[in-house]
């Protein structure tokens, strides 16, 4: 039976893919800042909750350690968590909001992969999986055919454009783990609230689920939506 960790899992996508992965057998820790949403949502879906804070050193160290103390391993960590403050174009952009987005988005995955590694490394099959966005893919946003090319989002699209990058790198440099980014597609969740349309949710996490079960001959450094590998 799998262990699977999914930071940012008390709602929206993470929510979702721990729904789904707890219907196909793996043994799931939802992952959220917040204790009491947490323990809600991992007792409507029948998992486990961790107290897991991406921003800070201790709080992802402890997640990492309770894991191991109740597992011993982590077969698949899914790195969910992400902030966006909204900002389209470039008016109203500060250092202050630079940095948190940096801090969640691609900062806040380096903080969790190097925690979990211990714990991958004990793992037959272990599968990483960056969630990431076409608005970080320099392919689609600049492509007229892609709904990402009509979007001015300056810092959340280099966020994620960093996620790339880890992505690729910890691919190299790790080839006995699989790392792999997703791009959900725009979906109706709490994280783009106030922003009008988006694909029900349970299309988002498709692809998400799919590369969290991928097997020892599955791809690595790759960037996949659900029409196939998306170019950085």
């Amino acid at each position: 039976m799998p262990v699977t960790l999914i930071t940012g899992a008390n709602r929206g996508l993470g929510y979702e893919t721990a729904r789904r992965l707890v219907g196909q057998g793996h043994t799931v820790y939802v992952g959220a800042r917040d204790p009491e949403r947490g323990r809600r949502a991992a007792g409507k879906l029948g998992c486990r909750a961790v107290p897991i804070d991406v921003t800070d050193d201790e709080s992802v160290r402890a997640a990492m350690q309770a894991i191991d103390g109740e597992e011993g391993r982590l077969d698949v960590l899914i790195n969910n968590a992400g902030i966006w403050d909204g900002q389209i174009g470039a008016d109203g952009i500060t250092g202050a909001s630079a940095l948190a987005q940096f801090d969640t988005n691609a900062v806040g995955i380096v903080r969790a992969t190097q925690a979990a590694l211990p714990l991958l490394r004990k793992s037959r099959n272990p599968v990483v999986v960056n969630v990431s966005s076409g608005l970080g893919s320099f392919w689609a946003v600049t492509n007229p055919d892609r709904p990402q090319s009509r979007f001015a989002t300056v810092v959340y699209s280099a966020t994620k454009a960093a996620v790339s990058m880890l992505t690729v790198q910890y691919a190299k440099a790790l080839p006995q783990i699989k790392f792999n980014a997703v791009e959900p597609g725009y979906t109706a969740t709490d994280f783009n609230k106030g922003h009008d349309g988006g694909q029900p949710v349970e299309d988002g996490a498709e692809i998400i689920v799919r590369m969290a079960t991928i097997g020892p001959d599955g791809p690595t450094g790759t960037f996949q939506e659900l029409a196939g590998e998306l170019p950085w």
